[in-house]
Order: structure tokens, then sequence, then C-alpha cells
């Protein structure tokens, strides 16, 4: 963790030296970075630390199954037995999470929900990657998706793989163009889907 504190601290000092136009850039790439998948990291501590040390580090809050409270510090994760720990809520709202890091939710076996609330990275092949997962397939029970402006109806209508979707709240998609063919798609994919939306 000092290594990622340090790495912050050097990225802010050098922020303020870059020229203009220069720190997009920077951050995007600082962004990619904080995204990279570690296989062996995976292996090491379990899918579920391994998701929960990603998107913590991403700015993103997990909630474990069995707990009310949402872990949104990186230093204040829980240590315990392999697998004690497993993810059943992600809530990514204005976190840098991005399809490069979505290897990360392969293994996790327990998420009922996920919030994707302005997350800039957020684009239609991460919704394609999401719902082609297998666990998440079986598991995902609720899911809001909020101010991404890079979704479109192709990204929403690829949610009708996961097969157990119960509610989908949508609101502030301006990449939605076709909002009454989308919502007929996924619905007549899952029958038992409640759709909430707030577009414009």
């Amino acid at each position: 963790m000092r290594f990622l504190t340090r790495t912050v601290q050097t990225a802010l000092s050098t922020q303020r030296t870059l020229p203009p136009g220069g720190s997009r850039e920077f951050w995007g790439w600082l962004n990619a970075v904080f995204n990279k998948v570690d296989y062996e990291r995976i292996k090491a501590v379990g899918p579920d630390r391994a998701a929960s040390e990603w998107l913590l580090r991403c700015g993103a809050k997990v909630r474990f199954q069995g707990f009310d409270r949402w872990q949104h510090d990186y230093n204040g994760l829980p240590t315990g037995p392999l697998g004690r720990y497993r993810i059943e809520a992600i809530d990514a709202t204005e976190s840098c999470i991005m399809y490069r890091g979505f290897d990360h939710l392969d293994g996790l076996k327990h998420v009922e929900e996920i919030k994707l609330n302005k997350c800039i990275y957020i684009e239609d092949v991460c919704l394609e990657r999401l719902s082609g997962i297998e666990n998440l397939q079986a598991s995902l029970l609720k899911m809001e998706i909020v101010s991404c402006g890079n979704v479109t109806d192709k990204g929403v209508v690829s949610l009708y793989r996961l097969r157990n979707l119960e509610y989908l709240f949508l609101s502030d998609l301006p990449g939605i163009r076709e909002r009454e063919k989308t919502v007929d798609r996924l619905q007549t994919a899952l029958p038992k889907l409640t759709i909430e939306l707030d577009l414009a």
C-alpha cells in the first residue's frame, strides 16, 4: 500500500508540472495502471479479495456477504481465511473502473448488486463483458446504470444474458437512442425483469 500511496503522491505533484492538456493523458494512464489485472494475486488471495483490492483502488466500494457496512477504505479491508469475505454488492459510483480490469470479476460467485453511476470509463464492451461472466449470470439480481455517457442501446441490450436479473435502473444515458426498442428487447428476453427508466 505504501507504493500505491507514493504513486498517488507522485502523481499529484506531477500534475502541477504538466503542460495544459497533458494531465488528462496522465490520469488516463494512471487509471489504466490501477485497472491492471494481477493473475498471480488472484491465485494467492482468492478472487473476492483481489477484486476488492481492484475496486477500492479505483475508488469503488464493496459490501461483503453478511455485512451491512460498505467497505471503501483500501487499508481497512478485512483479513481472514481465504474465501471468508465474499463480495455481495459493488458500488462503482464515480470510480475509474474500466474494461481492462473486468477479469477481476470472473471468479466472483455471490455478487447480487452492481451500481455503475457516473463511471466515465464504462462503455458497451464493459456491459457485454460483465453480462458474459457465467457467475454473474447466475447471481446478479439488481443493477443500476446512471450517467455513464459511453453506454448505448447495444450495451444495455447485452444485459439479456443476466438471466436472474430482477431490477434494472437506467438514468441519464444520452447514448440510449431507441429507448422503447431497447426496453422491449430486454423485457422479451427477461420477462421477470423490472426496468425503471429516467431517460430524457
